[in-house]
């Protein structure tokens, strides 16, 4: 049983804690909202007054947090974790920013002698609360094979994509192309079914043929098609539009400072800017459905 404080409880953050709690480690947490806090207590989790209290005498530190500056807020600086841990510690960041932040946070973390990875994941909400996230890890082989019996408690695939930023780098590059083929996806339900095609069928029919992708097979745009995915729901809870506009500016920016061509990857980002802007930020991103479908 490790002593593992996590700092982030929303809707991934949430379930990943909780899920530790059911391996039986012995977890603090801490998070601005004091019902995502009671939550976690309730099942068995102590909690404390601030982030530096709560990850007072941790072994490891993990947090899930919205974006880089919270990432920084969290760890640099005097008052930042980082300043605070004594050298040993395991510092994860589940968090999706850009390579250069984690890359920044990884080496104030290495001048003060703790063990550091970024490890955004992949999987949703739904693969938060299943416990098969895929985790993508960027930092060193012996810290990534300390930080894996800890993640096998929260995910069901677990990588290491190379040295520090190496884990944001490839889910950057996942996320561009799960935000392209959810457009594709909702773009070619919506035309069958403007020539009188059953969503349903059109979708069985795609996902039989080499149509069929993850957005299709899995995560159904369209609503009523599939049970237990946010379009089925009035796109609540999953992976917010906002979020994922955030992840396509990280690889839009990135493919800039790389001289990297993503056409494809920048209509994407365009498509759900202008979603987000209509009001659908805080819907799940499969939402993208209802600008080819007006309600």
């Amino acid at each position: 049983m490790a002593k593992i404080t996590f700092i982030g409880l929303g809707n991934m953050g949430g379930p990943m804690a909780s899920n530790l709690v059911k391996a039986g480690q012995d977890v603090t947490v801490f998070d601005l909202s004091k019902a995502a806090v009671e939550a976690l207590v309730g099942e068995g989790a102590k909690t404390a007054d601030s982030a530096e209290a709560a990850a007072q005498g941790a072994e490891c530190v993990i947090t899930m947090l919205p974006a880089g500056k919270h990432v920084e807020a969290v760890y640099l600086g005097d008052d930042g974790l980082l300043a605070k841990l004594p050298a040993g510690t395991l510092v994860i960041d589940s968090s999706t920013i850009a390579p250069e932040t984690a890359r920044g946070v990884a080496e104030v973390a290495t001048d003060k002698g703790l063990d550091f990875i970024d490890a955004p994941v992949s999987g949703g909400v739904g693969g938060a609360k299943a416990g098969t996230l895929t985790f993508i890890c960027g930092g060193e082989e012996s810290t990534f094979n300390r930080a894996k019996p800890i993640l096998e408690g929260m995910g069901k695939n677990i990588f290491h994509a190379g040295p520090h930023g190496s884990g944001q780098v490839a889910k950057i590059c996942n996320n561009m192309l799960l935000a392209i083929l959810m457009a594709g996806t909702s773009e070619a339900l919506a035309l069958g079914v403007r020539n009188g095609l059953d969503p349903a069928v059109l979708s069985e029919i795609m996902k039989q043929s080499s149509g069929g992708n993850w957005a299709l097979n899995v995560y159904n745009p369209w609503p009523g098609v599939m049970e237990g995915v946010p379009a089925s729901r009035d796109y609540q809870g999953g992976f917010l539009v906002n979020l994922m506009t955030k992840d396509l500016g990280l690889a839009f920016d990135n493919a800039v400072k790389n001289q990297a061509s993503i056409p494809m990857g920048a209509l994407a980002r365009n498509l759900f800017q202008l979603h987000a802007g209509q009001g659908n930020g805080e819907l799940d991103f499969s939402s993208i459905q209802r600008l080819y479908k007006p309600e």
